[in-house]
């Protein structure tokens, strides 16, 4: 344990020193107020013994400027040291960010007592606090999982619903346009029958994979809609941008040259339907979703392996 005492009158504070000393504690000492602050930057002590009268600054205002310092989550306890009694001189100690009062002459009983009682103050607060930490992480945690397709790792259904309906709410107050790109796995069922369903399923993560890598910024959203077919939300985003990085997405697919002797392309490809609208007064997110799965249909409708896009979305 670390003390920092502030105290201008040198036989006062070597009498502390050696209080604290018999404690176990280790001490730094100042004699001025903004020494006192100093130190405290530096050494970052675990509790502080503060003397009120100062040559420079007085414990009130040290007392102040020091629990400015303090970083959120960090707390050292300061305990006044004064000769001055009156009422009104501890309410203002307690209301600069003191946690005790002590008059002067100071016991040493009295001072070890108190110093021990702040200390397990501060072990406690301490456990509260990496307490507090974890259950943060584990929130964390559970947020993404609860997000998350198990299977591909990337957005689920859940998500997806949120993400669309966030941003069509958004893109109708700045009248932006919104984007949605539908995408399913050509012929999967037949890759299923050929290849086993382990072999779907890392067809599946490789696919998800491709499309989170052109996900260029942190609002796009590419989720698992349901089996083989996937939705991307582009915020933003006319329907000749999402053509862009829909034909991009496709290529990547292609790259991946994964075998699908059940394919007349001989490998794993993708049919794409994009739409995008600018949100009316009333209009729902479902009519973008079902302008972008008609284009879907026709893109498997005239062969797969390509990507069509929906007509304008009349606003309501």
């Amino acid at each position: 344990m670390k003390i920092l005492i502030v105290e201008d009158s040198r036989t006062n504070l070597q009498i502390l020193t050696q209080y604290v000393q018999r404690l176990g504690a280790e001490v730094v000492h100042a004699m001025s107020g903004q020494e006192g602050i100093d130190l405290f930057q530096r050494e970052q002590p675990d509790i502080v013994l503060l003397d009120i009268v100062l040559p420079d600054i007085d414990g009130f205002g040290v007392a102040q400027r020091i629990r400015a310092l303090e970083n959120q989550g960090n707390w050292a306890p300061i305990i006044f040291l004064s000769s001055l009694d009156k009422d009104e001189d501890i309410e203002k100690g307690i209301a600069a960010g003191g946690d005790d009062y002590l008059l002067k002459p100071v016991s040493e009983v009295v001072l070890g007592a108190k110093i021990r009682a702040m200390q397990r103050i501060v072990q406690m607060r301490t456990s509260l606090v990496v307490m507090a930490k974890k259950l943060d992480r584990a929130n964390a945690e559970l947020r993404r999982l609860s997000a998350s397709d198990g299977l591909t790792g990337i957005a689920n259904r859940r998500y997806f619903d949120e993400a669309i309906g966030r941003e069509w709410r958004r893109a109708r107050r700045l009248s932006a346009s919104v984007a949605l790109i539908m995408c399913d796995v050509d012929y999967f069922k037949l890759y299923n029958d050929t290849y086993g369903h382990q072999a779907g399923d890392d067809c599946l993560r490789r696919v998800a994979a491709t499309l989170q890598k052109f996900m260029e910024r942190a609002t796009d959203v590419a989720a698992r809609f349901g089996g083989e077919e996937f939705a991307i939300v582009l915020p933003e985003t006319n329907i000749g941008g999402a053509l862009f990085i829909a034909e991009k997405i496709r290529h990547g697919i292609h790259d991946l040259n994964l075998t699908h002797d059940a394919s007349p392309f001989g490998k794993v490809t993708i049919s794409m339907g994009i739409a995008s609208a600018i949100p009316g007064v009333d209009n729902p997110y479902d009519d973008l979703i079902q302008a972008a799965d008609r284009a879907l249909y026709q893109a498997k409708h005239e062969g797969r392996d390509r990507v069509c896009r929906a007509d304008a979305i009349p606003a309501h």
